[in-house]
Formats: C-alpha cells, sequence, structure tokens
C-alpha cells in the first residue's frame, strides 16, 4: 500500500514538473517572436518614409506644378507625325556647399555613383561655397542612389527639357532654346511664341527617312571630296514644301552647346555664294519670257575670250564651236553665248526677272537665319557677267525656289517648312508666261542625257532627271582663287511632269584619286575625279541621292 502511494506521488509529481517546464519554454519562444516583429516593423515604417521623400520630389525643393504657361514649348513633329522635338520631364541635381558637413566623406559617395567625373574640379567648387550643379537630367537609378545619402547640401529640381530623338539629323532646321525656355535659333526661335501658345504639336513638311539618307549621302562625299561644307535641299517645286534640307557640318541639339564656328552655318539658307552656270538658266529663260529668243535662235561667230573693261570674259571649254543655238548655249554651258543673250536683254529686262523669281533681295522664310545677296551696282560689264552666273550672289534656298517657278509652270511660290492646310496652296499666282517651262525643262534634260551636256552622272534610270551644273571660284580680296571652288547641281525631276527641285552644294571640294565613278548609260567605270567642277563632284552626289530617295518619293508622296 504504502509503495503503492509513493508511486502515485511521484509520477503526479513528475507529471506537474514536466507540464511547468513545458510552459516556461513557450513564454520565452512567444517574447522573441514579438521582439522580432517589433524590429520589422520599424525598419518597414523608416523604409516608407524614405519611400514618400524619394517619391515626393520635394524634400529641400519646394517643387511648383511641372507645367505651367510659363514653361510650356508644344512638340515638333515631321511630316509623317514622327517626333522631332519632344518636352519631358527631367531632374537636375545640384550641391549647396555651405550645407556639407563632410566633404571627404561626400566625395567618396559621389565617386561610387559618378565614377566618371572630375572630382578635382568638383572640390574646387566646393571650396568656392557656391551652389553649383552635380548632374543634369539625372537617370532614375543615379537619382534614388544619390537621394539615399541622406545629405542635406544635395538639392533636386524637377524641370521641363526639350528632348530631340534625331540629334544632329535637323539641327539647322530646328534650332536651339536657352536655359530660360526661350528660343534662340531656327524654328525655336521664328516660332517661340506659338509654341508656347498652342496644344498640338507643331507639323513640319520635312521627312524624317529622307533626311536620313541626303545626310547620309553627304557625309560621305564629305570625307570622298574633303569639302568644307555642303548643303542639299529637296523641295516640291508646286506648293514649296521642303521635304529636306541638310547643311552639313551639323551639331547635337541635346547637348545644348554653343556654336560659334562659321563652318556650322547653315549653308541652305544663311550661306551666301556666287553660284556660277547655274545662272544661265534663269538667262535663258527671261530671254525666252520676253520673247527676244527661241530655243533654236542661233548665235553665229561666238568669241572665245571677250573683254569688258580691265577683265577678260573666256569659255571654260575650247572644245565650245563658235556656232551655236540657245539650247546648245545653256547644254554646253557657254559663258560668251551666255552674255549675247544677256545683252539682247537688257539690264532692267534681267533685272527684273531675276527680281520675280527672288533671288536677287533678301526671301522671307521660317527661320531668321538667311542670308541676304550681296548687293551690286549694274552696268555693261556686270550685265554681261550676271548673264553667266559671275559676280552675282544668292542663297541655296533662293535658287531652289528660282528653279522650282521656271519647272512648275511660271507659277509663285514660297519654300515652306511649317506643314499648311490643302486649301492654302490653291490659286497660285503666274509669273512666268505658260511654255516657258516646257521649254526650260526639255533643255534641262538634255544636259544629264546628252553627251555634251555637262551632268551626265545624275541621269538616273527611271526618274527623268535635268538640271545645270555651276561651278564658281570663290571670291577673295582682290580677284578671285582658282584653289577654292563652290561646286553646284540645280536639279529638277520628273522633267517631263517637275515634281521636285533639289540642290546640292559642295564648299571647296577636291578632287579624289581613288572614287570610282560608274557610267550610268554603260558599262564600265572611271577611277580618280579628272577636273574639279561641278559635274563631276556635285552631279554624283545629286546622282547617288536620287538612287536612295527615289524610290520613298515614289511610294510616299504618288499623290500630293
Amino acid at each position: 500500500m504504502n509503495d503503492k502511494k509513493n508511486n502515485v506521488f511521484l509520477e503526479e509529481y513528475e507529471n506537474e514538473f514536466s507540464y511547468k517546464k513545458s510552459k516556461t519554454n513557450l513564454n520565452i519562444e512567444f517574447n522573441r517572436i514579438a521582439f522580432i516583429f517589433f524590429i520589422f516593423l520599424v525598419i518597414s515604417i523608416i523604409y516608407s518614409i524614405q519611400l514618400l521623400h524619394l517619391g515626393s520630389l520635394k524634400i529641400q525643393n519646394e517643387i511648383k506644378p511641372l507645367i505651367t504657361k510659363k514653361n510650356y514649348r508644344a512638340d515638333i513633329i515631321d511630316r509623317n507625325g514622327n517626333y522631332l522635338v519632344k518636352t519631358v520631364s527631367s531632374i537636375d541635381v545640384g550641391i549647396n556647399p555651405i550645407e556639407v558637413i563632410d566633404k571627404k566623406k561626400l566625395l567618396i559617395n559621389l565617386q561610387l555613383i559618378f565614377p566618371n567625373k572630375n572630382y578635382n574640379e568638383i572640390s574646387k567648387k566646393l571650396k568656392k561655397n557656391k551652389y553649383f550643379y552635380l548632374e543634369k537630367k539625372i537617370t532614375a537609378d543615379n537619382y534614388e542612389k544619390i537621394m539615399m545619402l541622406g545629405d542635406k547640401s544635395i538639392k533636386s529640381e524637377e524641370k521641363l527639357t526639350r528632348v530631340y530623338p534625331q540629334k544632329n539629323l535637323f539641327s539647322h532646321i530646328i534650332g536651339q532654346i536657352d536655359d530660360d525656355n526661350n528660343g534662340i535659333s531656327g524654328l525655336e526661335k521664328s516660332f517661340d511664341k506659338k509654341l508656347k501658345q498652342i496644344e498640338e504639336p507643331l507639323q513640319l513638311t520635312v521627312d524624317t527617312d529622307i533626311q536620313f539618307l541626303i545626310r547620309e549621302e553627304l557625309i560621305k562625299f564629305h570625307s570622298i571630296f574633303r569639302s568644307k561644307g555642303s548643303a542639299a535641299i529637296l523641295m516640291n517645286v508646286n506648293n514649296g514644301e521642303i521635304i529636306s534640307m541638310v547643311s552639313y557640318p551639323d551639331f547635337d541639339l541635346n547637348k545644348r552647346e554653343t556654336v560659334s564656328d562659321i563652318d556650322f552655318i547653315n549653308r541652305a539658307t544663311k550661306g551666301v555664294y556666287e553660284l556660277g552656270s547655274v545662272f544661265k538658266t534663269f538667262t535663258v529663260a527671261a530671254g525666252l519670257e520676253e520673247g527676244l529668243i527661241k530655243t533654236d535662235t542661233e548665235f553665229s561667230n561666238l568669241e572665245k575670250r571677250l573683254k569688258c573693261g580691265k577683265n577678260i570674259i573666256s569659255e571654260y571649254d575650247k572644245k565650245i564651236p563658235p556656232d551655236l543655238t540657245v539650247e546648245q548655249i545653256l547644254i554646253r554651258s557657254g559663258n560668251i553665248g551666255a552674255v549675247r543673250i544677256g545683252q539682247k536683254l537688257e539690264i532692267e529686262k534681267l533685272k527684273l526677272f531675276l527680281e520675280k523669281i527672288g533671288v536677287l533681295s533678301k526671301i522671307d522664310f521660317d527661320i531668321e537665319e538667311v542670308g541676304e545677296p550681296i548687293p551690286f551696282r549694274w552696268g555693261k560689264c556686270k550685265l554681261a557677267t550676271v548673264s553667266f552666273g559671275h559676280g552675282i550672289t544668292t542663297t541655296p534656298l533662293q535658287l531652289a525656289k528660282g528653279y522650282a517657278i521656271i519647272a512648275n509652270g511660271g507659277f509663285e511660290i514660297k519654300p515652306s517648312l511649317i506643314k499648311k492646310k490643302l486649301e492654302d496652296n490653291q490659286n497660285p499666282k503666274r509669273i512666268i508666261k505658260e511654255g516657258v517651262s516646257k521649254q526650260i525643262n526639255e533643255i534641262l534634260r538634255k544636259i544629264v542625257t546628252t553627251k555634251e551636256g555637262t551632268a551626265g552622272l545624275a541621269n538616273i534610270k527611271g526618274y527623268d532627271v535635268g538640271g545645270k551644273t555651276g561651278t564658281a571660284e570663290k571670291p577673295i580680296a582682290g580677284g578671285y582663287t582658282r584653289k577654292a571652288k563652290v561646286n553646284t547641281f540645280a536639279s529638277i525631276f520628273p522633267t517631263s511632269k517637275p515634281k521636285y527641285v533639289m540642290i546640292v552644294l559642295l564648299d571647296e571640294p577636291k578632287t579624289s584619286e581613288d572614287y570610282i565613278y560608274k557610267y550610268k548609260n554603260k558599262s564600265g567605270s572611271y577611277k580618280g575625279t579628272p577636273f574639279n567642277t561641278a559635274g563631276w563632284t556635285s552631279v554624283e552626289v545629286a546622282g547617288k541621292i536620287i538612287q536612295k530617295i527615289g524610290p520613298i518619293l515614289a511610294t510616299k508622296y504618288i499623290e500630293n
């Protein structure tokens, strides 16, 4: 009995002991879990506060509503709706040195985020104790990293900025803005007020694809002919819409750099040049307009040299025969023949014609960067030289306008970069007699197709190209230099029903010993540039451009 009682007691005791031990373990584990949960809660709260700090973008920066009437600028698109200019928000990060607690520590942290910066310069700026920008248009990743430093000296500013997706492609057309959101060149300047008022994008007439292809050819031949610069304009002869306008060299608009080098001038609109024999087309057209000549009118016994005052006018090609019709004078680019036509016209009639087609005075255009032809005093000798394109200046844009008017049936047009409504181009005004265009266009085609013509390299199959070459020596103090030339080709196509005028200008090109020319109408090739003339330089460039853009023009612009 006693043993039984003891056993029972011990069993009960052991059970009670075991129970108490288990209860103590549960309490300890529960306290640990509660503590860990508390720690995670605190971390979560801190992290949430930090996210709110980063998301608000207002810590230390009282940022006002981003888009306001003061800083708004409309986007700019091409004729097909592709963005050329886009307004987007960006963040600039700066440093106020006065608020820096530990400059050495800050520099080390910045080097981890921006390893490629010049920290000698940053260190100098920190010592000057003046606010400075560390990084403009900072990436989201780097912005998060730098704000995580928690340094009160680091300031962020959210801004609207202009982004140029096409970089260099439209630099001379679009132009630039300053830090105060005001246009300072190109369309950004001339349409500054409108861009701040309109809500829809400003649509241009230019085609991004064609602009790209033309620029690529200019860059390629810039290297081949080692020219100082070049320009090309492609324009619709019927409504003046500029489909492409390239001037090279150009610049990246996104870099917002001050461009002061004169080599970066917009040669297409601002460059004022003597363009040479491309003016002979105007002389012949003026003679036909006045009824003083016909295309088959013959000029006999033309001199090889003609003295005018102290100067001698001579033929560039000694093989030109003495007897030439008006058509042959233009095809073979005869200087003396052009002088004789000019003398028939006399000063007033030739001057009036040049004024009508818009090559003598400053052109009214969509951008302000336009050149003004150099004024001169008319006289007998000046009449003679102007007749074949010597001693008279204009811009490539005005040359394009003149050729467009002659090619389109004689109707006045205004070159434009801004896409207009269809009805705005109705009822054009005729300024040249009907029939003159047809006669000139046929001659321009023969300049490309005949053996005597100077533009055979532009005879691209299927495009019915016509045009006139111009090789002009550059004027210098006291005369002209043969070492520096301006080579130009003014073309129209198709000549059977003109739709486009294209000007290609090379500024101071040089001959190439290695370039291989491929014949257009027969098999074979020719290595090396034989002469530094437009026929061997600008015409070759124009031919290559037409080969590239022709299929696009044929498919995109069948109806308009």
